[in-house]
């Protein structure tokens, strides 16, 4: 584990361009890319970094602490790893080395239904402290051992993905073939071909899969088939309906991750959901949606004495920790920042982003006086 973060990269934005030399142009784009013309992945961080700070300089030598309770547990620092599907492909591992990172910096990392490793080998790994996000399966059999899985490794936190009753209509994917169902082509081998480091790691690791959907899958499935099944397999939309079994179900904590509105903010608060993350999916589901952090902005002054609120989509770096919970999350998650750090720098990528954005954040707070997390949004900026 890194305690420091190494100076050739001392910014996310190194990070990006390192990453961008390492990994094949299909996959790369894959990570960095939003929906349709990217109005609103541009938009999650233009809006994110209008948010100001207030110093206070004339005070008392303070000390700084990053330490932050969420759902009865106290976390190192006010952020975690979002949930991204598809890591393995980005770079190989990428799962296992993220939640290796997290597990040793004490923060939560996020497993997606629909990434490259099992629920039991990141509740190894993290010996039980990661969060699980699910796609919901259209299946009631298939929901349920999913569930029960995931209690039986231990995991704490379920999160409940609502931001994606469809595919977003990614061109960049499209063009690469990346869309449901998958299609290699000569023109993504020669890009593997330019990457001999992540073709031989791939090689060396094996084809990246579902490997958490791999006990519902038909036997000898190929990627032509591999649309019709996710298909099949998944509904997309979440309705209050839906949502009552699993709250029947699961025992530990549940988060509803996508709300952007007060309506479902409302069914969620009916629900007796623990918390929200606000989000757009990176910006990759709704080109014409709010930012989130100008959804945070107006579901705060609404509900934040109401449910635990946090928020993704638009972070990169430790300032932008410091604005959002300025702007009243009680958490934040990060997830094209970590893809970066991994893609650039492989199994020392997740640990030197962690200590970066670590590093960033305790500098924002010693410069304008907060000594701890929660008090962040003393120093918010208010027009």
């Amino acid at each position: 584990m890194l305690s420091k973060f190494n100076p050739k990269y001392p910014s996310v934005s190194d990070l990006r361009v390192k990453a961008k030399t390492k990994m094949p142009k299909f996959a790369f784009e894959y990570l960095d890319g939003g929906c349709n013309d990217d109005d609103n992945l541009r938009k999650n961080t233009s809006d994110l970094r209008a948010v100001e700070l207030v110093p206070e300089y004339l005070k008392e030598a303070i000390d700084v602490s990053l330490k932050t309770k969420l759902f009865g547990i106290e976390y190192d620092a006010p952020f975690g790893v979002a949930p991204i599907g598809l890591q393995g492909l980005m770079w190989p591992k990428a799962p296992e080395i993220l939640a290796k990172a997290a597990f040793e910096n004490n923060l939560p990392f996020i497993l997606s239904t629909v990434t490259t490793s099992s629920i039991e080998t990141i509740g190894s790994i993290t010996e039980g402290n990661a969060w699980f996000q699910l796609y919901y399966p259209a299946q009631e059999s298939v929901r349920k051992d999913i569930i029960d899985r995931a209690a039986n490794a231990g995991y704490p936190v379920l999160v409940l993905l609502s931001d994606v009753p469809s595919f977003g209509f990614r061109p960049r994917d499209i063009r690469n073939g990346l869309a449901m169902p998958p299609k290699m082509s000569a023109r993504n081998f020669y890009q593997i071909m330019k990457r001999p480091e992540w073709a031989i790691k791939t090689l060396i690791h094996g084809q990246p899969e579902f490997e958490t959907l791999k006990p519902y899958m038909p036997k000898g499935l190929n990627l032509s088939q591999l649309g019709k099944f996710m298909d099949e397999t998944f509904s997309g939309r979440l309705s209050e309906e839906k949502i009552k079994p699993i709250r029947d179900q699961w025992k530990g904590k549940i988060v509803l991750k996508g709300v952007a509105s007060e309506a479902d903010m409302e069914k969620a608060i009916r629900l007796g959901i623990d918390g929200v993350i606000i989000s757009n999916h990176g910006g990759r589901q709704l080109d014409a949606g709010q930012s989130t952090i100008r959804t945070l902005e107006d579901l705060n002054k609404k509900y934040s004495d109401k449910i635990t609120l946090m928020m993704d989509s638009g972070l990169r770096n430790g300032p932008d920790v410091a604005r959002t919970l300025a702007q009243g999350a009680s958490f934040s998650f990060l997830g094209r920042s970590f893809m970066y750090g991994v893609g650039a720098l492989g199994s020392q990528g997740a640990a030197h982003t962690i200590a970066l954005i670590k590093t960033e954040l305790r500098q924002v707070m010693e410069q304008i006086g907060c000594e701890k997390t929660l008090d962040l949004p003393k120093f918010l900026y208010k027009k």
